[in-house]
Order: structure tokens, then C-alpha cells, then sequence
């Protein structure tokens, strides 16, 4: 029925059914929109695929879960007098296009290729009136950068195998963004901290209501020291003696004003997002994963049902390395900034931000199709999810066209004895884009009194603070994200997926939002290191990607590009099968014999970590966990210490006394144990005490009694709603604060919004 009632309409075929809905109500009753589900074709799943003899000659077969797509696709193009392939703007978009044009066998009269950078009428309308072929080299450059990898996977993971253990596998760009996590976990062991003193002195111009502070930066006869470790921070007070005998020298000094400083600063709106600076900014002021980040661009960017205009899309494209907005989506944000905030806030000019030099710069920069459509008008039609990121690029694209904010800076240097302090005070003049996007203060802003140059100053009081240097932070998502763009390792696209894939593999771990390198990802890290520099080099990863944007640019062919990286990779890999030494069949002293069969206990290793694996495998499966991460938590069995230690569901909390006690207690994803909740109802089917789990559905209510009672059940409405409470209670302690950056991270990532 539905085939006849197509008969004789062209045919539209995206990736999603959500941008088929959103294109069908632009496009009307001409057209059929069908969704293909992303890719229809790929390479085998269980073997090379390419034959590296000639001119590593892909073989790609349909994807098995797309048959019946392709099926049903086939039925509807068949007959069409035009097939329009409108797959996303980018490397990925044009060779899913490729691959249906292939797989649908569409006669090339009349196959039609068209792409938009944001779906609204006018732009998918303009996209209509001119389509255009599929760009080869477009599907060269991500054909190449899929046989790559496929080539790095499919020879490194059966090595790694062969000498560390079953499951693991290796990836062309994961593992180098591994060695920058691992490398920075060396940093931090390596760090030494050195203790140093800060001095503030609070004074006042003979009114102690205008007293403000004051930073000690200099003593006479005194060379700071340069801290060890790396640390940025050079030490004048280095211990406490020092301190407390400069405060007492400094309790009888005359505290006069040497010089008094005025200027104006010009804080300008950060520029509009591009896809890493979205992320980034998701991670430090919503807490979003990259992931959960480009989930919710991607359902902003393919459409939202609103009342009364059905199904819309509200952000442009998401995937981008520009700062660019087009000359109509200018006219638009500056028309509304000059009639919502009146014209003392627009700029005089259009604020344009040029895009760094090795931006690709296909698409424009993320910003609201409609700048007229408000965060607030949206709020009850949007999860709260999709309304926060919709706030936030919203906020930023309008924010570009308003005028910088003005700041009065006033900075003093204070004479007392041989020393000199220095003093800074900032106050808002104007408050220009801080009006939409709100002013932050930082903890020390102050607003100094009027000052004079040799004015006399009273002295309050002195606060010696004691002082460690820290080591380099660990990576967040965000510093990540900055640092891989940094170094050209992948592109916007591959952010997200490069992040999940090496937590799903067990080679880093998330802790309080820092990414920690697993020992397990520690070991594969040295190992590829020492026999594979090039692949573990971030400056060849770098230049491979500018290889790939060679291809797609024309100025490559994508068989030389693979097999200039193919010889030299092909004979690493000879060498690293004969010379890399194997983490197996190791026996600790302290292992002893199998408890079930008596044969000695191996070292074995598995995405989950180190373990303790029976010799006598596979007639017998025996294995002990290596875990020795020790809690304060004691169990409530035995009273031993719990452990963290690692399974097949990740990592979870276990009484160090096993096997004499087997108590075990799950902890959430963020590594956080499960709200304590006191279960009054005692297990029905021993009497033990019930206690909530987590699983992979969520929290459940067991028996404490386990593994001797298996007994389970959903948790009741009450309990259920006190966890949901504690949630929420969390959740807006955490909202109240705002959405609270964290200082160090921030600082991390500043340079890259100036």
C-alpha cells in the first residue's frame, strides 16, 4: 500500500527517522523521506576485508541489520524518477551516500546528492534547487581512514592477544589518546611538591571600612626559587620559619603606596562553538560526557516537535571546526540583539572570529537556526538535557554581537620595609554580552579605595597561608577533548567515540570527572611504545590527519596514503612478534596452588584488569581477582576492609577476607557507592537482610545473603522515591551552585576561548 501510494515520487533517503520527519514536513506530499539507520554497508566483521596485494581493495557487504532497510529501500527507489541522498555534511554523510548509491545499484541519471547545514525550509529548499554528485573524494579520505584503522585493529589486537591476554585490541587514534592519559599519569607519579607560603596583608587608607588585600610579590635580598617537578610556581616564602620571621618583620614596616595603576579592560564574548569547544564547555558547566553531548546536538540539529509547527530543527549542524556565520544568520542575531537589548549593547560592526588555519571550515559554526526562538519558549517542549545545551549555544551565538564587556582595573604596588605587595581591583563598567551570558566574579575581586602614589597605609593584619605545588592536572573530557584538537589527533567527529572507546576497553577509568590510566592500559601503552613509535607518535597521528584532509582536498590519492603507513607498520609488527616479551604464565610468589585443582595460578589479563587464572584452563576455569584498591568501608559481614576490584560489569566493591567471605556491593558508574537506604523488610525467602544493588538496569533491592540467596525484587514506591529524593537532592545542591566550573579546569581551557 504504501509502495503504490509512493508510485512516481522522488525518494529522499537520511540517516534517522528524526530528520525524516523533520525533511517530509518541509518537503511536503511530493516526496518520500525513508531513513537508512546511518551506515547500510561496512567491512566483514570477522575478517580483514582488504586485499592488501591490490591496492588494499576493500570489501564491503551489506550490514546485516540493515537488510531489511535496504530491502525496503530497494522497493521505493526502484520506480522513482529521482533519489535524493541527504546524508549529514561531512566525510561520514558522503560515504553513507556512496554506500546506498552502491548498495540500491541507483541508476547515476538519476541519483542526486544534497546537503544542508542546518534543516530548515529555506535551507533545505536551497539545498533541492541545486543537488550535486556524491564527492569521491570526500569518500576516498573516509574510506581511507576506515581501511587504516581496520588495518591497525586487525593485525595489533591479535598480538596484543598472543602476548598480554584474550579481548584486548588496539586502535590507530585511541591509543595514542591512552599514552597522552598514561603519559600524564607518569607526570603525576613523578611530581615533587614543594611546600611554599603566601602572605597577604590587609590594610586601609585610615578607613578600616575600605580595607582590601594585598599579595606579597617581592622581598629585597631575596632570589625566588624555581619549584621542582615541572611546577610553574617560583618560591620566595618557602617554610614556615621564613614566614612567621618575614610576618614579624613586616608587623612594624610603614606600608606605603609606590605606584597606582589605571587602565580599562575589554573582556570581548568568546567566539561562537565549534563542535570541541561544545564539548568542552558541555563537560566544565553541564556535566555532559562528549558522548551525551553530541546525542543531544544531534536530536537539536535533526528536529523537535513543537506545537503548532511540528517537527523542527533548532541548531545548525554540530560537526564543525569553524567560527563562521553566514551573512543572513548575522543579519538575524544582530536585528534581534539591537531590538531585545536595545542599541547601547549591539557591536557597531559584525564580530567575526577567524577560524584557525588548519580548519576545514566546511560548515558554519553551531548556532540556532532561529535566533527568535528563546531558550525559555522551549523549555517545556525540550528535555531539561536538550534545553540546557540549547540555552547554551544560544546564549554564545547571540553573546558574539554584543559588545564587550568594560572593565575599570585598578592595580597598586605597596612599599612596607624591604618588601612590595601588590594590590587589584576590578569593577564592572559596562556589563555589554555579561548581560545575556552573566558576569562571574573571580574569589579574590575586590574594588580598591582611591589610591595616591606615596600615600601612608595601615596595616590590619598579615595571613601567612601554607602552600603545596601541584602536579599537572589530570585529563577531564573537556581538557582531553582540547588537547587531542591541540595535536590534530582526530577530528570533530571523532571525539566522542574516541573518549568511549577507551573507557568500554578498559584502559582508563573516570574518577570525580579525571581520567585515570587503568594498569591495564598502563602495560598495552608500553608495549605498543616500545614496538610501534610511529603509531604511538602524536605528531605522525597529527600528519596522517593531514594526510586525510590531503585526500579529501584532491591532493592525495588514498592507496598511496594507506600504503606509505602499510609497509613500514607491516614490518613493526614482524619484529614485535618475535621481540615483544609476553605478560603471560607469570606466577607472584605469593599465589599458591589452584584451591580446585592444585595446579599453579597464572597472571592472566582482561579489559577488566589482572587476575589470577588456573594453568589447567580450560579444563579448569578457576580465577582469582588481583584487586588491592582498599576502601574505608568495612564490611558488614565479617568487618574486613572492602576492596575495589573489577568484573565483567565493571568495578565493585568485595570483602578483602574472600573466599572465607564472599560479600560483595556494587558501586555506580562514577565509581560512588549506592545511597545507603535502610530496607526494613527482611528477605522473604531466608530472613537475611535485604540491601539495594545496582545493575545494569539500575537499582535493585537483593538479599545480603548472596550468593547462598539469590532472592531479588524491584524496589517498592517508598523505597524507590527515598533513592529518588537523595538523587534530586544531589542533583539540585549541585544545580545551586550554579553551573559551577571547576577553577582548575577552567584554566585549562581559557587560552583556548580567548
Amino acid at each position: 500500500m504504501a509502495e503504490a501510494k509512493a508510485a512516481g515520487k522522488s525518494v529522499v533517503i537520511v540517516e534517522s527517522p528524526a530528520k525524516a520527519k523533520t525533511i517530509n514536513k518541509i518537503l511536503g506530499d511530493d516526496f518520500v523521506v525513508k531513513a537508512c539507520m546511518g551506515h547500510v554497508r561496512d567491512l566483514p566483521a570477522r575478517k580483514l576485508g582488504i586485499d592488501v596485494d591490490n591496492n588494499f581493495e576493500p570489501t564491503y557487504r551489506d550490514i546485516p541489520t540493515r537488510k531489511k532497510t535496504l530491502q525496503e529501500l530497494k522497493s521505493f527507489t526502484r520506480k522513482a524518477p529521482a533519489v535524493y541522498l541527504a546524508s549529514d555534511p561531512d566525510r561520514e554523510g558522503e560515504a553513507i551516500a556512496w554506500h546506498l548509491a552502491e548498495a540500491l545499484a541507483v541508476p547515476a541519471k538519476k541519483l542526486k546528492r544534497v546537503t544542508f547545514n542546518e534543516i530548515t525550509k529555506k535551507a533545505v529548499a536551497a539545498a533541492f534547487q541545486k543537488p550535486a554528485e556524491i564527492s569521491m573524494d570526500m569518500v576516498n579520505a573516509q574510506q581511507a581512514r576506515r581501511i587504516l584503522d581496520r588495518i591497525v585493529g586487525y593485525r595489533l589486537s591479535p598480538l596484543l592477544w598472543k602476548k598480554i591476554g584474550k579481548g584486548l585490541s588496539a586502535g590507530r587514534v585511541q591509543s595514542v589518546a591512552v599514552k597522552l592519559i598514561v603519559d600524564r599519569e607518569r607526570e603525576i607519579l613523578a611530581f615533587k611538591k614543594d611546600e611554599y607560603w603566601s602572605i597577604d596583608a590587609r590594610l586601609h587608607p585610615a578607613d578600616p571600612k575600605k580595607a582590601f588585600l594585598a599579595s606579597l610579590k617581592e622581598v629585597e635580598g631575596v632570589t625566588p626559587k624555581k619549584a621542582e617537578g615541572g611546577a610553574k610556581k617560583d618560591i620566595l616564602v618557602p617554610n614556615e620559619a621564613a614566614a612567621k620571621g618575614l610576618v614579624d618583620e613586616l608587623r612594624g614596616a610603614t606600608y606605603t603606596v609606590e605606584g597606582v595603576d589605571k587602565k580599562e579592560k575589554i573582556e570581548s564574548p568568546p567566539p561562537p562553538f565549534t563542535t570541541s569547544l561544545l564539548q568542552q564547555q558541555a563537560s566544565i558547566r553541564l556535566h555532559f560526557s562528549t558522548k551525551k553531548t553530541m546525542m543531544l546536538a544531534q536530536q537539536l540539529y535533526e528536529g523537535v516537535d513543537l506545537p503548532d509547527e511540528g517537527t523542527v530543527g533548532l541548531i545548525t549542524y554540530m560537526r564543525t571546526d569553524s567560527f563562521r556565520i553566514s551573512d543572513e544568520a548575522m543579519t538575524e542575531i544582530r536585528s534581534f540583539v539591537k531590538q531585545e537589548f536595545t542599541e547601547k549593547y549591539l557591536e557597531p560592526s559584525p564580530r567575526v572570529t577567524k577560524s584557525k588555519k588548519e580548519a576545514q571550515d566546511a560548515h558554519e559554526a553551531i548556532r540556532p537556526t532561529h535566533v527568535d526562538r528563546r531558550p525559555e519558549s522551549l523549555r517545556s517542549v525540550l528535555s531539561p538535557d536538550q534545553w540546557k545545551l540549547y540555552r547554551m549555544i544560544w546564549e554564545r551565538a547571540v553573546a558574539t554581537q554584543m559588545k564587550s564587556a568594560v572593565y575599570a582595573v585598578t592595580e597598586a604596588q605597596i612599599k612596607a620595609g624591604r618588601a612590595r605587595f601588590a594590590a587589584r581591583g576590578r569593577e564592572l563598567v559596562f556589563d555589554g554580552h555579561t548581560r545575556l551570558t552573566g558576569h562571574t566574579l573571580p574569589e579574590d575581586e575586590q574594588i580598591l579605595p582611591a589610591l595616591r602614589q606615596g600615600q601612608r597605609l595601615d596595616l590590619l593584619d598579615l595571613h601567612p597561608e601554607q602552600h603545596f605545588t601541584q602536579p599537572p592536572p589530570r585529563f577531564s573530557e573537556a581538557t582531553l577533548v582540547k588537547t587531542l584538537e591541540k595535536f590534530g589527533i582526530g577530528r570533530p567527529s571523532t571525539y566522542a567515540p574516541i573518549i568511549s572507546t577507551i573507557q568500554d576497553r578498559g584502559y582508563v577509568r573516570k574518577e570525580k570527572r579525571r581520567f585515570h590510566a587503568t594498569e591495564l592500559g598502563t602495560l598495552v601503552t608500553e608495549k605498543l611504545a616500545a614496538h610501534f613509535a610511529d603509531i604511538m607518535d602524536v605528531q605522525f597521528t597529527s600528519r596522517m590527519e593531514e594526510d586525510l584532509d590531503r585526500i579529501e582536498e584532491a591532493h592525495a590519492n588514498w592507496v598511496d596514503v594507506v600504503r606509505e603507513f602499510y609497509d613500514p607498520f607491516t614490518k613493526d609488527l614482524e619484529k614485535a612478534q618475535a621481540e615483544m616479551a609476553s605478560e603471560k604464565d607469570q606466577t607472584p610468589e605469593d599465589a599458591g596452588p589452584c584451591e580446585k585443582c592444585g595446579k599453579p595460578m597464572k597472571v592472566r589479563w582482561s579489559r577488566s584488569g589482572k587476575f589470577l587464572g588456573c594453568s589447567g584452563f580450560p579444563e579448569c576455569k578457576n580465577t582469582k581477582s588481583l584487586d588491592t584498591e582498599t576502601t574505608d568501608e568495612k564490611c558488614e559481614k565479617c568487618g574486613a576492609a572492602m576492596r575495589i576490584r573489577s568484573g565483567p560489569r565493571g568495578r565493585f566493591l568485595a570483602c578483602s577476607a574472600y573466599p572465607e567471605c564472599k560479600n560483595t556491593k556494587s558501586l555506580s558508574a562514577s565509581g560512588q557507592k549506592l545511597p545507603e537506604i535502610d530496607i526494613p523488610e527482611p528477605c522473604d525467602q531466608c530472613g537475611a537482610k535485604m540491601v539495594p544493588r545496582l545493575g545494569r538496569r539500575g537499582p535493585f533491592i537483593a538479599c545480603s545473603a548472596y550468593p547462598k540467596c539469590r532472592n531479588t525484587r524491584s524496589f517498592s514506591k517508598e523505597v524507590l522515591a527515598e533513592l529518588k529524593a537523595e538523587h534530586a537532592a544531589r542533583k539540585a545542591a549541585s544545580e545551586a551552585a550554579g553551573e559551577k566550573v571547576d577553577p582548575e579546569e577552567k584554566a585549562e581551557l581559557d587560552d583556548e576561548e580567548g
